[in-house]
């Protein structure tokens, strides 16, 4: 009598259990349809990656660009002291000059 009881319940959990197993298209569609954006994403992530390397390769172009423009900037520093030392020593022999003439 366990026996067939046994039988019985294990029959109707097989039963069960195959009937569950036949529903799996509605599932294999969502498995599908994620497959579909996780390749969109994929794509969308590579797009950025290329997107950020052109930006940092620009960045690195710019920063050269500026290094450049610094030493150029420091170039006309130095020559703009050294010519307005120049221009005050100018001035200072002139000035000297003009007191000479007038002690005199």
């Amino acid at each position: 009598m366990k026996t067939t009881i046994i039988a019985k319940i294990a029959a109707v959990a097989a039963i069960a259990a195959l009937a569950g197993c036949t529903d799996l298209k509605p599932l294999q569609a969502q498995v599908d349809g994620l497959k579909t954006q996780v390749s969109s994403l994929q794509s969308q992530i590579a797009a950025a990656k290329s997107s950020a390397d052109a930006a940092s390769s620009s960045a690195s172009a710019a920063s050269q660009a500026a290094s450049g423009a610094q030493s150029a900037a420091n170039q006309a520093l130095a020559a703009a002291q050294a010519s307005q030392s120049c221009c005050d020593a100018t001035n200072e022999k002139i000035d000297r000059m003009f007191k000479r003439s007038i002690s005199k």
